[in-house]
């Protein structure tokens, strides 16, 4: 404890700076334009670029980016149960599946055609196809990913993320889509939980309830992705693997973890009033590894990746929304 002390401080003082400017963000304008997660990200990044956290502070960071983020995988298992599944139904339910992986295919395809490195591509092709940030954050340690790769892509995804609420629904009303179509469609899209519900809000309450509705289903979808990602990774980016490598190190523990939580919430074994307080410690951990993964960027690198980033995730964005489409119509909802 004495020798990560230092570095899970000041990851955890970042995070309540984040959470400050968000919070003043709300107060100013009504509402939290940039998140606590992408602004501690943003400011560890600033912080780093001003002043290098000596070996003190390394294991603290280290420690802060890797195991606190995998525990708020952990606790994201808990958002989803199978009654969410049920409530989708068997067409819709194959349909977002089949969405998300035509989406990481795509994705990564446009990635490595545009010369991103292979680690990179696919935390773009992720964070499109499921849950941008979130599964940026849960991909990463699967595919060995440094935290120059990880705060490009967040960084990219973020400002996409915001355009994508305040742009689709001006899409939605000029293609006429009702708010049921509108809803699937903006949760097969949107990035994050909160960001469908408000890029489906001005099409009604049933655009906002199907949009959150295939939004969790969506998010479904990380743990068995991270699983073909934790079989598939040691030769896309060519890491060394272990001969007979045991159940550990084909599945991560924090995705047999995240499953084993999918089916406690299913199982009705974790009480709903408990639910609130799991989503905001996830949250919690997130914001603070995302911190500490600010503070071990290097500008330079983040910057050097900017318009190949920026024309991948923009690409594979407007790949995700034909494909969306797609369904819609061959489901009869648009």
């Amino acid at each position: 404890m004495r020798r990560v002390s230092p570095g899970i401080v000041l990851s955890a003082a970042v995070a309540a700076g984040a959470y400050g400017l968000e919070a003043a963000e709300r107060i100013l304008t009504g509402r939290a334009w940039l998140e606590a997660l992408v602004l501690a990200i943003v400011m560890g990044t600033a912080l780093r670029s001003l002043w290098t956290p000596g070996k003190r502070w390394d294991d603290g960071i280290s420690f802060s980016s890797k195991y606190m983020l995998e525990i708020a995988v952990v606790l994201l298992g808990a958002s989803v149960s199978g009654a969410t599944l049920l409530a989708a139904g068997p067409a819709l339910l194959f349909g977002i599946a089949g969405v998300v992986a035509c989406a990481l295919l795509l994705g990564f395809a446009i990635g490595r055609l545009l010369g991103l490195p292979t680690r990179m591509a696919l935390l773009v092709a992720c964070g499109n196809a499921i849950c941008g940030n979130s599964a940026i954050a849960a991909v990463a340690p699967v595919i060995g990913a440094d935290s120059d790769d990880v705060a490009a892509s967040i960084a990219f995804t973020a400002v996409l993320g915001v355009a994508v609420v305040l742009g689709l629904p001006l899409l939605g009303l000029a293609l006429g889509m009702s708010g049921q179509a509108f809803g699937a469609f903006a949760g097969l899209t949107v990035y994050a939980v909160p960001q469908v519900i408000a890029a489906a809000a001005p099409l009604g309450p049933v655009a906002v309830q199907t949009g959150t509705l295939v939004k969790l289903v969506r998010v479904l979808m990380l743990g068995p992705v991270c699983l073909v990602l934790s079989l598939i990774a040691p030769r896309l980016t060519r890491q060394s693997a272990c001969a007979r490598p045991g159940i550990g190190h084909l599945v991560p523990w924090f995705i047999l973890g995240f499953i084993a939580l999918v089916l406690c919430r299913t199982l009705g074994l974790i009480p709903e009033a408990a639910l609130p307080a799991l989503n905001r410690a996830a949250t919690l951990l997130t914001v603070v590894s995302m911190a500490a993964l600010g503070l071990g960027v290097d500008l330079r690198t983040v910057a050097g990746a900017g318009a190949r980033v920026t024309a991948a995730v923009v690409l594979s964005l407007a790949g995700l929304g034909a494909v969306s489409l797609c369904l819609l119509r061959a489901l009869h909802l648009a």
